[in-house]
Parts: structure tokens; sequence; C-alpha cells
């Protein structure tokens, strides 16, 4: 049969019967797919886990899982749990026990009693696609996985940062962020209306003490990278530097004897009207659900929210690799001795910007 022979049948009211009825026949063969439960990505032409190892050096996969807390001022400072739930509850101390004097030998000793809040960590899925070329990735004289491992590891940094630090496109089940707590009891200091940087840090008034008046300890700070030439010069009343410059890779600067970090770097901080935050990290908590997971796709497409078809991997000789993690936050508010109410007590506190 010819080729120009073709095209009568495909517009006969046989074929469109016969069209019909193998639609038909799919969807209930779909139907009894999904009410069997096996997963339909099963049955993707994708390529698997073990395709992805093959393209994926090892050392580069372990550098991206290194490098993330170095590029994140949340996995850096903030107490990491694993979670073995998508939702997990962490009891939170609200109210506190208190002792009484007996009165004499045979007196009787009171009762009391400590009442504790549930906090909840609810993973969420943070993920990145990177569109690859097959040519690039074939060009044996490019180091494809050198070149976009930064921008992978900036890539999660930054949405975790910006997320749980200043309440930027965050998912609906994360608490307010830190600024935004720190903000809400109180605790925030606008930089030169105490004194110098010194004083607006470290002093009576300062965002160091407004974090200890609550009750909590400061355990490091997160800054941003201009405020480095101000801190270099601060000095302590017997000329001592109260600021030492990390001299060793992956060993963090030190402020008051602190940790700082400058997590600016992944672009999550920009000009927010914070320069600095101060306080108790351990009260931060980041749940690790799913480790970092890798996969390389080489058929499918990505689209936008509209549907819009962005980039076609068939038609277009391209692969994508997706980088994917599942992690939840909470902040743990306890009740202290030196501030029991939650309204005006948090364990962080911040140097807003002059201006902001």
């Amino acid at each position: 049969m010819a080729v120009t022979d073709i095209n009568p049948i495909f517009h006969s009211e046989e074929f469109a019967a016969l069209r019909a009825s193998l639609e038909s026949g799919w969807s209930d063969a779909l139907d009894a797919l999904k009410a069997s439960g096996v997963p339909l990505n099963a049955f993707d032409d994708e390529i698997g886990r073990a395709d992805a190892d093959a393209l994926i050096p090892e050392p580069v996969r372990n550098e991206i899982i290194k490098g993330l807390p170095a590029a994140s001022a949340a996995l850096t400072l903030m107490r990491q749990v694993r979670m073995s739930a998508k939702k997990e509850r962490q009891p939170v101390l609200s109210a506190l026990p208190t002792a009484y004097w007996v009165n004499g030998d045979t007196g009787l000793k009171q009762t009391t009693k400590a009442e504790w809040e549930s906090q909840y960590l609810e993973a969420e899925e943070l993920a990145v696609l990177v569109p690859i070329p097959d040519a690039v990735i074939d060009d044996s004289d490019f180091d494809v996985w050198g070149e976009i491992r930064p921008s992978i590891i900036e890539a999660l940094g930054q949405k975790l940062d910006e997320a749980t630090l200043f309440d930027v496109d965050s998912p609906p089940s994360f608490p307010d962020a830190v600024i935004t707590g720190a903000i809400s009891a109180g605790n925030a200091v606008t930089r030169g209306l105490i004194g110098d940087l010194a004083a607006d840090i470290g002093d009576e008034d300062g965002v160091m003490n407004l974090v200890e008046e609550d009750g909590f300890a400061v355990t490091g700070f997160a800054a941003r990278t201009r405020l480095k030439s101000a801190l270099r010069g601060l000095r302590d009343e017997n000329g001592g530097l109260l600021f030492q410059p990390s001299l060793q890779a992956g060993t963090p600067a030190r402020l008051y004897d602190e940790p700082i970090v400058y997590p600016d770097g992944n672009g999550a901080w920009e000009d927010r009207g914070v320069d600095l935050i101060a306080g108790d990290w351990s009260k931060a908590i980041i749940g690790i659900r799913q480790d970092i997971t890798f996969r390389v796709f080489d058929s499918g497409v990505i689209s936008d929210e509209d549907g819009k078809v962005i980039l076609n991997l068939m038609q277009q000789d391209s692969k994508v690799l997706r980088v994917v993690m599942r992690a939840g936050f909470a902040v743990a508010n306890p009740v202290t001795r030196k501030n029991q109410d939650a309204g005006s007590r948090y364990p962080f506190a911040v140097l807003e910007s002059q201006g902001s």
C-alpha cells in the first residue's frame, strides 16, 4: 500500500470505532493498575539508579553532600535530627516545676507539675532539576559535574536559608522563620542605636543580651559578608580582638568565641533589613527525612505551572539531573526561669540594618 493511501484509513468510521475501543480498554487497565498499588512510574522509560551511578561520579556526589552545610547557615548552625516519618512530634517544656521548703521535721512536702507542648516537624520536599544537553555530556574534555556542583549546592542552600531564616517561599507546614520570630518577640536592635557594632552585639542592651535575658545562651551567629570589615576592628577593653577570622578551611570564624557564618553567598540574604542573627541554634531544628538523592532522566518533559512544555528531553536530545531531599523545620521555644511569657521569649535576636 502506498503511503498516500493510509490517510483515508485513519479518518474512516471503522478506525474511529477501533480507537475508541482501545482507549476504553486502556482506561480500564489503567484504573486496575492504580487499584493494585503498583507504582505507575515503574513503567516509565527512564534511567534508573544504576544508570545514574554510572553517569554521576561518586566523588562529585559526595562533594555535593559534604558541601551543602557550608552553603547554608541552617545546616551549619541548626540542630539536625533524623526523621523516621513525614511528621514527628518534639515535646517542648511549657510550664516549670516549683520547689518548696519543708516546714520542720514533720512538715508536708508540696506537689508541683511540669507541662509540655507538642512541637511538630513535618518533612517537605526540596528539589532541583538541572537540564544538560547530550552533546555536553558526550564532550569528554568538559567536566560537566564539576561545573554544575556549585550551582546545585547553592540552590539547595539558598532555599533552606530563605525558608528557615527569612520566611521566603517557605512551605505552609513550617513555623515562622528565625528572623520573623525574633522580631515578633521584640528581640531586635537597630544597628548604631546603642553605639558601635561591638555595643550593638555584646553590650547590656545588645542582641546577645536579648537572647540571654530570655534564658538562652548564644551559641553562634549568622551575618552578612559585608559585616566582616566592621567585625575585624572589634576589640575588648584590653585591646583583644573580639573577632577571630577562620584560619583553616571548614572551620568557621568566631565572634565572642562563638562560631559565625556568612550564608549570603548563596543569594538567600540579599537586602532584607538584617545584618546579623544571634541565638541558641540548638533550639532551631532541621529534621532530615530523606538524604539527598540523585536520578538522571533521558525522556519526559519539563513544564511550567501552566502546563507549557519548556524542555522535551527526547526531542531536544537532553538529560535532566534531579536532586531531591526532604527536610522539616521547627523552633523550640521552651519556658525558662528568666522569661515564662511565650510571646516575648525567643531563643534568637537580630541586628537590623540602619534605616530598615
